[in-house]
């Protein structure tokens, strides 16, 4: 981030950037107005600039191409967003700054990022509560809380009530999983992880709750299907057996032991539907000659620039390779796209 004493249009930033030195790993510059401490709009410009060497520590400043102007720009001071995970840039862009292109966040530990034109991926998970709060639905947020190379999600959370799934069948004693499960009004409960001695109930479950109160108590009995696997078609949950789905079922899952979800599969997509989100440069890798125009990138997750600002990449190159953090070289990439 760098305070100017010019005007924050293009040809008056590019006069005084050109010729002026830059850490080789510089791609991006937030320039503010001079004087300028406060959050706003119109303050604030986000430009991409070009180098003449990578080699030296430094090296001069030799090409400067506008991202978004003050007037498409909202400078959100969030002392406790973390400015390096794509999901809270995209989720303080809606909340504090909902009519900006472009939003540039000063967050923890006074790291500077920004995001430009979010469109996070909108993610329904189904689940049932109790317990409370619902577990994969906490699971996600708290997964995404730390994922800096995920496109922005918004988590979509699809609930049901164990107690409304049982009353929607009527019965004067319910058997539930475990004690997870929920009291009914007017009926008995009982809890199948307890083993309880056998009685005319109604089990609230799922496959695998029908397979163990088989094996225990030898006789069919009315369920009420409470797996969140079945309750969708499309979106993501675990079912008890923690098997994955079909790659073209249309379902992610994770099983409730897996605390790290395959986090990639939250589109809640078939695997051979999954459009690419690597998160590619904000404009064209440098001296591409490429058009400012793919900086939309034809309405996928908005490309993002944390603290690691000069760490660009190709749609399939995802900035992190096994001891190194991808320069830009994208030729040699070992995650590159054939």
């Amino acid at each position: 981030m760098a305070s100017v004493p010019v005007p924050l249009d293009e040809a008056s930033l590019r006069a005084h950037f050109l010729g002026r030195p830059a850490y080789r790993r510089t791609r991006y510059i937030v320039a503010r107005a001079a004087g300028t401490a406060a959050a706003g709009p119109g303050l604030t410009a986000l430009v991409d600039v070009t180098r003449r060497s990578d080699v030296p520590l430094f090296s001069e400043i030799t090409g400067l191409a506008l991202i978004a102007g003050p007037d498409e720009t909202a400078f959100v001071d969030a002392p406790e967003a973390d400015t390096g995970i794509p999901t809270s840039l995209s989720k303080i862009a809606a909340d504090r700054a909902p009519g900006a292109r472009c939003v540039v966040v000063r967050g923890r530990y006074g790291h500077v990022g920004f995001i430009v034109d979010p469109a996070p991926v909108r993610v329904t998970v189904v689940e049932v509560v109790p317990p409370h709060p619902a577990k994969l639905v906490d699971q996600a947020r708290r997964v995404l809380g730390l994922a800096e190379d995920l496109p922005p999600v918004e988590l979509v959370p699809e609930l049901t009530d164990l107690r409304a799934l049982a009353g929607s069948h009527p019965a004067e004693h319910y058997l539930f999983p475990c004690r997870a499960g929920t009291a009914v009004a007017g009926a008995a409960v009982s809890y199948l992880d307890e083993i309880p001695p056998e009685a005319d109930w109604t089990l609230v479950g799922c496959a695998r709750s029908r397979d163990i109160h088989d094996w225990f108590y030898q006789r069919d009995v009315p369920v009420v299907d409470m797996c969140p696997r079945n309750l969708a078609l499309r979106a993501v949950s675990w079912s008890c057996r923690g098997e994955p789905a079909s790659p073209r079922s249309g379902r992610g899952s994770a099983g409730p032991s897996q605390s790290r979800m395959p986090l990639p599969a939250l589109s809640g997509r078939p695997a051979d539907e999954h459009p690419d989100h690597g998160f590619g440069p904000l404009r064209p890798s440098v001296g591409d000659g490429g058009d400012p125009g793919d900086l939309r990138r034809g309405g996928q997750a908005a490309g993002v620039a944390g603290r690691h600002s000069g760490a660009g990449t190709r749609a399939g190159c995802r900035g992190s390779h096994p001891g190194r953090r991808c320069r830009g070289d994208h030729e040699t990439c070992p995650r590159r796209p054939d």
